[in-house]
């Protein structure tokens, strides 16, 4: 499987294991020195990003992911997150890799759909 490929297939992986409530997974995946990045958060580490942005309950029905671009060592995607409530939204999100681990996330919300 091709660089390309590979990140476009972790970048799928990231959010089917939010669908499947699996943190473990989702620390597998990122660098010990990964940040995350928000309109809520500047470059928050890993250990905050996991206390202040991973769901405590399940928090999504489906994650549809609309576009997604690899260039080098950066992904960016485009999804449309359905909630539990019924509510949905869109947001972007860049993602830069160091090797085939998730090094930094940087979210753009989107709106209420």
């Amino acid at each position: 499987m091709n660089e390309m490929r590979t990140k476009q297939q972790a970048v799928r992986d990231l959010y089917a294991a939010y669908l499947e409530d699996r943190k473990d997974k989702v620390g597998a995946m990122l660098t010990e020195d990964f940040t995350f990045s928000s309109p809520r958060d500047d470059h928050i580490d890993r250990a905050t990003y996991f206390e202040r942005c991973w769901p405590k309950e399940p928090f999504f029905r489906d994650i549809h992911i609309e576009f997604l671009a690899v260039d080098g060592d950066e992904a960016v995607v485009r999804y449309r997150a359905e909630k539990l409530d019924g509510g949905s939204f869109g947001n972007m999100e860049s993602l830069r890799f160091r090797g085939d681990k998730i090094t930094s996330v940087e979210v753009y919300f989107g709106r209420n759909l």
